[in-house]
Parts: C-alpha cells; structure tokens; sequence
C-alpha cells in the first residue's frame, strides 16, 4: 500500500483507543471492506501533526480480493485527509518498514514575519533571518554513519541501537522558504525534527556550524538540540531494493 495523508488531526500513525490515527483510520477500513482486523504495518510511524507525501505499509489478508476493487473502498471510506494512492500485492515476507533501503523526509521552514494561513499546518514558522550558508556547513558534517543518540528524543530506547547512516542533507532556500532534505538507511526517534532544531539554531546564529561534530561525538540529548515543531515535516519518499545509494 503507498499513501498519503495530512497529519494535522491525527494523533500520528500509531492506533491509539481513545485518539484519531492513521493506523486506526486504515484498519477500521480494511474491517469494513473484508470482515478481516488486520495490523498495518508502515515503513515508519509518524508523530502527531506530522504528514506523509509517500507513505508504504503492509498487511496481510486470509481471503483473496481484487485490489481494484479494495483501492476503491479503502479510498470510498476513509477520511479526505488520508488517500490511498496504490495497492499490489507483496512477497509473503514483504515488510514495509525491515525491507526499507532508503527513506527521504524534508522539512520545511518559513522564514519571515508573517506566515501565510494556508500555510500553518505545513510549514515551521522562523521569524529571525536564517544563514543558509552556515546550516550547510553544518548539514554537511552530519552526513555520514555516525552515532545520533544526541539527535534523539529517547536514545534509550531505541532497539536497534543509534547509528544510522545519514546520507544525505541538504538545505534550500527559495525567497521565504527553506527546505531541509534528509535521505538515510533509516531515522531515529524525532531524530529529523532535531536535526531541524539544530540547524535553526546554527541558521540563528546561536551555534556555529562546527557545533555539528562536538554534538554527535557527545553521544547525549542537551538543549543544544531542540526538536522542531512537528507541521513542517514530510515523510516524503521511501525506497526498497537497489538503488538506494
């Protein structure tokens, strides 16, 4: 399954009793299609009020269907800020998120006095002027395998330890806005909304860019690294199989 959704009024993917999610959302629709309860599986969870330009999950069925058919229905009931774009039918060990080579997120800033209202709920707000420049220069000493439990929310809990291999992150600008694109293996708790607060602070001119590498030789969360707001991010790519270099 590849889909989208806007993030704003759910309480992120993870079903949750007493709150709107995503997941909950999909598999209360796969119930009513099938007669089957079913866990979905994605690629990766997203928190509250974050959005999904191409999310990729999984599940399995007891009883044959014809997609076609079920793309319809799952599109027919679920809510206009969720939408299932395609659905095909998988390897049996297929999984959506321990199958995942690559993984591309961005974040996206507004730089300026106002933000726009229709923007709100897709942009972070940065009044202060930003230097792009510097958070380049700091983006590129990221980029690599290194150990980002300092870029984590929760760096004891994560079970597959807290290496990852960055391989990319880029920063653009065009007129207000500012685009931050991060391509990796994989992502840490919150770890691409710290790695946003982090070059907002560089972009400020609150910590030089050589901040970078003394922050991930730490080892350790500190204020250095805040977490952006949760509006501005996209999980907007997710790639299987080759290619992914």
């Amino acid at each position: 399954m590849v889909l989208a959704y806007d993030g704003t009024a759910c309480f992120g993917w993870q079903a949750q009793p007493a709150h709107r999610t995503i997941q909950g959302e999909l598999e209360r629709a796969l119930k009513e299609l099938t007669g089957e309860q079913q866990r979905i599986q994605c690629s990766g969870r997203t928190d509250r009020g974050v959005h999904a330009r191409e999310q990729v999950a999984h599940f399995d069925l007891a009883k044959p269907v014809v997609l076609r058919k079920l793309l319809l229905g799952f599109n027919a009931l679920l809510p206009d800020d969720i939408r299932v774009f395609s659905l095909r039918k998988a390897a049996p060990e297929f999984h959506a998120r321990y199958d995942a080579t690559e993984k591309e997120y961005r974040y996206f800033i507004w730089n300026g006095p106002v933000l726009p209202p229709w923007l709100r709920h897709y942009r972070t707000l940065v009044r202060p002027p930003l230097d792009v420049p510097a958070m380049t220069q700091a983006a590129a000493r990221l980029v690599g395998r290194h150990d980002f439990a300092a870029f984590s929310a929760n760096p004891n809990r994560e079970v597959d330890g807290t290496v990852r291999h960055l391989r990319d992150l880029k920063v653009r600008r065009r007129g207000r806005e500012i685009v931050l694109v991060a391509r990796g293996d994989g992502f840490l708790y919150k770890m691409v909304r710290s790695l946003a607060g982090f070059l907002i602070r560089v972009g400020s001119g609150e910590l030089p860019p050589e901040a970078a590498r003394t922050i991930l030789a730490s080892k350790k969360r500190t204020a250095r690294v805040p977490t952006a707001a949760p509006q501005g991010l996209f999980l907007w790519r997710v790639r299987y199989g080759r290619g992914a270099d």
